[in-house]
């Protein structure tokens, strides 16, 4: 199984890829990454912000104790987490979206199948910011890196982006 995580360093311009392992991870568009460090490897006092992207499968990362507690970890350093399509998942399941506005790129029967998410909290829009948490669905990619860059301060044309 290949899984993996980005976490971005906003301060020093350093982004980072994370994994469980060092297995290259192929994406859903079929591009292959190779991780730059295991999740267990990583020096959180370096981390001041995560990418979470979405999969097509995120139940497959529901057993992996290490990716909630590392997701918990950042949040109570309140880093900035930016997560995208299934992958607000994770951060129900490490339990991070309480009393928190979010967003998921799942259907709602499956959001409550799964039974770890707050419906109170929960938004029909696209693109939700709660403070540090940012949620989006796979088809607010545009409005989630503009977001995500403001968030940390970045320096870029967000209209680039126009259509």
């Amino acid at each position: 199984m290949k899984r993996g995580l980005v976490y971005i360093n906003a301060r020093g311009q350093t982004f980072i890829t994370l994994g469980l392992n060092n297995e290259p991870i192929r994406g859903e568009s079929g591009l292959c990454c190779v991780v730059d460090s295991l999740i267990s490897e990583a020096n959180l006092a370096d981390i001041d912000s995560l990418v979470l992207p979405g999969c097509m499968d995120i139940s497959c990362l529901q057993q992996e104790q290490e990716i909630f507690d590392f997701i918990r970890a950042i949040h109570d350093k309140e880093g900035i987490i930016a997560s995208i399509s299934s992958s607000p998942y994770l951060l129900a399941k490490a339990g991070i979206l309480a009393n928190k506005q979010y967003t998921v790129g799942l259907p709602l029967d499956g959001i409550r199948q799964l039974g770890i998410f707050d419906l109170r909290h929960y938004s029909d829009e696209l693109f939700v910011q709660d403070g540090h948490i940012i949620t989006a669905r796979g088809r607010a990619f545009i409005q989630f890196g503009i977001n995500l860059g403001k968030a940390l301060n970045l320096n870029f044309n967000a209209n680039w982006y126009e259509k």
